[in-house]
């Protein structure tokens, strides 16, 4: 479609496209933001994706995005939609070609004073522990018969295999392993290009942040979590590399083809999909597992070269160091959950792409230390001003399916920010605000320049204003490993 949608005020922080807006829409489209974020929005073609969405057959209530909404490939980064397990699709691009995209946190024992006299040491070691960059190799190579192992069990294969400490799984979403991976969907050609790529971080915006907790807004939940004012913590961010990318393409492509051969015709050929209870449906949901389980495999083996490096730079064992895993979280899934949809409860299959779960206090999936509080929601900054750690709220099961934003999101594509940054005049910026950066590349760093995203500050208040997370930690970048 070539119309953008207009947008409905219905409070500060919520606007809504009107199902009038496009040809075919099936419920309305939900916008969560605010004047300071609209003015990046309005007129953007994310827009006419989010309206496009809403004409997906057995989508209910709204299609949603989030604060962080842009330009994606059939749903827009950031949306959100579940649809009914009889009469509903599962679609690829409400997925993402990085399935399990997802960001990862952990907390160390050591301050910032005692980081930062060895600051630049340790981004280069962990540069070289975790290799980054387009097509990255060198992590922990798998053999051939490996390789379905690691799609079944995910990060507790990892851990299985030294590379992390049995606690590890209790903070992870699905500890780590989503149910359901079916290795005999997942092609030769996936599998040969995930071989070399476990414990690898990749390209664009993936990245390994060492940060120091600046703020604290929830001291009890924060002291739950393990964190202080001025403690050192590192995020990382990545998912499953050329496996979950050939996965998807695998499968885009098997529903095109499904697709003209029923002669349907989609408001948006990126929309490709399958009934969920088709052959295809199910055969994709089984793929998609695996490549989930492939990511959580690759962030818990991250998390060992992160453990090898800090241990190496202050010559301590790394459980005296603690480097525990505070919590994983996945933005790019579809999963099977049960909400209250019409006054019932029912099952529904939950697309979150550029979208996190952002559960609350009491649900059985938040880990039973964290459940008086909520689940942990980690939501990316950019690397020269903050991230968050947020709390879900019990509001967002009603106005989002449980689910929040994933980041600051971008403001230009990466081409628009490469064109418009220079890679001196980034790293001389950041350098004076005391930030060690180490890339694969320049673009790497262009590409990712702070000002390409938006205001996290801004993305951070809507979520909370709209009931979606509210605060709990704000963290500082000290150095970036960028991929």
């Amino acid at each position: 479609m070539t119309k953008v949608p207009s947008l409905v005020a219905r409070d500060e922080f919520t606007f809504d496209i009107p199902t009038d807006q496009a040809p075919g829409m099936r419920v309305p489209g939900r916008l969560y933001s605010n004047a300071a974020l609209l003015s990046g929005v309005e007129g953007d073609p994310s827009l006419g994706q989010l309206a496009n969405v809403a004409t997906l057959p057995g989508i209910e209530e709204f299609a949603f995005a989030m604060p962080d909404i842009h330009f994606g490939y059939g749903f827009p980064v950031g949306g959100v939609a579940a649809f009914d397990l009889s009469e509903g699709v599962v679609s690829p691009g409400g997925i993402g070609y990085d399935i399990n995209c997802g960001v990862r946190l952990l907390r160390t024992s050591l301050t910032v004073e005692e980081v930062r006299p060895r600051l630049s040491e340790l981004i280069d070691r962990l540069y070289r522990e975790v290799p980054s960059g387009v097509g990255s190799h060198g992590g922990r190579p798998l053999k051939p018969s490996e390789v379905d192992d690691v799609l079944t069990g995910g990060a507790a294969w990892a851990v299985g295999a030294g590379l992390g400490r049995p606690a590890d799984l209790e903070f992870q979403e699905e500890e780590g392993c989503l149910k359901g991976a079916d290795p005999s969907g997942v092609s030769e050609n996936a599998r040969k290009r995930g071989l070399r790529q476990l414990g690898t971080l990749g390209s664009g915006n993936h990245f390994l942040e060492v940060q120091v907790v600046d703020e604290l807004f929830e001291p009890e939940f924060a002291a739950a979590l393990g964190l202080a004012p001025g403690r050192v913590v590192v995020m990382l961010h990545t998912g499953s590399r050329g496996l979950g990318h050939q996965v998807a393409t695998d499968y885009i492509q098997r529903m095109d083809r499904r697709l003209a051969e029923e002669g349907t015709v989609l408001v948006d050929r990126q929309l490709s999909c399958a009934p969920i209870a088709s052959d295809d449906g199910q055969r994709y949901l089984g793929a998609m597992a695996a490549a989930a389980n492939f990511a959580w495999a690759n962030r818990q083996t991250i998390t060992a070269g992160v453990r090898r490096a800090f241990a190496a730079v202050f010559e301590r064992p790394d459980p005296e160091l603690d480097l525990s895993v505070v919590y994983d979280i996945a933005h790019n899934i579809a999963k099977v959950e049960e909400h209250a949809i019409d006054g019932g409860r029912k099952k529904v299959l939950v697309h979150r792409k550029g979208a996190t779960r952002a559960f609350p206090a009491g649900r059985e999936e938040v880990p039973a230390p964290y459940r008086p509080f909520g689940q942990p929601v980690l939501i990316p900054g950019d690397m020269g001003t903050a991230s968050y750690l947020l709390g879900g709220l019990p509001t967002s099961l009603e106005r989002s399916f449980g689910s929040s934003c994933h980041g600051a999101g971008r403001r230009l594509s990466r081409h628009a920010a490469v064109r418009e940054f220079r890679y001196d005049e980034v790293t001389r910026a950041l350098h004076g605000k005391g930030i060690v950066v180490r890339s694969a590349s320049r673009e790497g760093v262009t590409e990712e320049a702070p000002g390409a995203y938006k205001d996290v500050e801004e993305v951070v208040r809507v979520a909370e204003g709209a009931g979606l997370t509210r605060r709990v930690a704000r963290l500082r970048p000290l150095g970036v490993v960028k991929g």
